[in-house]
């Protein structure tokens, strides 16, 4: 994520918009875009800004950031609510030709602002592999008699833009998390 937002950028201020600073598993996002940024080089200035834990405040948190950073030249989100929260925003202040913005996972919400092109992409962390795969690892750990072992998975980031997420909401699937019925998606 860090190495896109110094492409898209450059050079200027961005905002890096994180609900719960400190969680174990959005800090390591924030701090890894962070890093990136710095190694750059770019004269990019990061400004880590907490949205907090609940979407309703989210979305205000967000908007009172750009409204008091109107150079910025983009904003970016490390969880779901803020990403959602952030799209929204950059629809209703008709900021996605001035400001670059992307995300981390993937709501409904979030799939069709980043189809409108409200956002430049989003990041879907494949939640229903995350939890598969672990599973299928401990059962064959323990029907193997412990032969085989854990082995190293990763089910990556997948970036999503404008056109690699339309077949996401035009599917109806649990495996993205927009239905709960048990259907193989076609």
């Amino acid at each position: 994520m860090g190495k896109r937002i110094v492409t898209a950028v450059g050079s200027g201020e961005v905002g890096l918009f994180i609900a719960t600073p400190g969680s174990a598993n959005l800090q390591p996002r924030i701090e890894g875009a962070e890093a990136a940024i710095k190694a750059s080089g770019s004269g990019i200035t990061a400004h880590s800004v907490a949205t907090g834990a609940a979407v309703a405040q989210e979305q205000p948190a967000i908007e009172a950031w750009y409204q008091s950073h109107k150079a910025a030249k983009g904003m970016y989100a490390v969880d779901g609510g803020s990403t959602e929260s952030l799209a929204k925003v950059m629809q209703k202040l008709g900021l996605a030709s001035k400001v670059h913005a992307g995300g981390f996972d993937l709501t409904e919400q979030t799939q069709k602002l980043l189809q409108e092109g409200n956002i430049e992409f989003t990041i879907d962390q494949q939640p229903y592999l995350q939890g598969f795969l672990p599973v299928l690892e401990l059962f064959l750990y323990k029907v193997s008699g412990t032969l085989t072992g854990p082995a190293e998975v990763d089910t990556g980031l997948k970036f999503l833009n404008k056109e690699t997420v339309a077949p996401y909401v035009k599917t109806k699937t649990r495996y993205e998390g927009t239905s709960s019925a048990v259907t193989v998606a076609s």
